[in-house]
């Protein structure tokens, strides 16, 4: 048995095609955290189990919806993913005559409707598959990642990613997971130019290093995007760290 996790808030515009592009799992779990939108309305259309639980952070939460699952196997999903025929054919095919118990998958994201080949997201592998007994996901409050014990294997397919469709998406991102990153540093001590530096490296690396400018201007602005979440992060986190001194 295949089961699919995905968590939600407020993703009404990405959950109903996510859904349709896991209908081959055997059950579809969605857990939400108080979407103020229609995104539990068409999740339970479209024949989901949708439990609602309150935000503790991406790990937590993820943690939380792997305790619904079921199945042997579990398919752990973001709204704004798209797992294409390709890939569910031999997600079936795989989880049959297993030979690891987790599977690292490429991801092709895009960015402002341009798939990004460069600047450091792609192939972007990730841990989504895996033995239901035999994984978890970090406790991190962002960027989590799932723990696997014994053998990891690696599909061919490739997971569409879909996270940033409008400018004004970059800059939510930017605020919420530089906040998130934030809380992350704030046992450590962080000085103010900590994150200017740390700000400009992150350009210099998506979009020289990484090769970002071969994604032309969408490259650009990503690089941007990626330098900003940075400096925020660390400002944000020696802004706190002054308040309590």
């Amino acid at each position: 048995m295949l089961s699919a996790i995905v968590i939600t808030r407020n993703e009404a515009a990405n959950v109903a095609a996510c859904l349709e592009s896991i209908a081959f799992c055997d059950e579809r779990i969605v857990v939400d955290s108080g979407s103020d939108d229609d995104t539990v309305k068409i999740a339970a259309a479209a024949g989901a189990t949708v439990v609602t639980h309150a935000w503790a952070g991406f790990g937590a939460q993820k943690n939380f919806a792997l305790l619904q699952a079921r199945g042997d196997w579990v398919l752990s999903i973001d709204a704004d993913e798209r797992v294409p025929a390709p890939l569910a054919a031999e997600i079936m095919s795989t989880i049959g005559l297993a030979s690891a118990n987790g599977y690292e998958i490429a991801r092709l994201s895009t960015f402002l409707g341009r798939p990004m080949r460069h600047s450091g997201w792609f192939p972007d592998y990730v841990l989504r598959l895996f033995r239901r007994e035999k994984a978890r996901f970090s406790d991190d409050l962002v960027h989590e990642r799932v723990v696997c014990e014994g053998p990891i294997g690696r599909l061919s397919g490739i997971i569409e990613h879909h996270p940033v469709r409008r400018l004004e998406d970059a800059l939510a991102r930017v605020d919420s997971y530089s906040t998130a990153g934030a809380e992350m540093l704030a046992a450590s001590r962080v000085s103010f130019a900590s994150g200017i530096t740390h700000g400009l490296w992150s350009f210099l690396r998506a979009y020289f290093v990484r090769l970002g400018f071969l994604d032309g201007r969408e490259g650009f602005l990503l690089a941007v995007a990626n330098a900003e979440g940075t400096y925020y992060r660390y400002m944000k986190a020696w802004l706190a760290g002054r308040h309590r001194e």
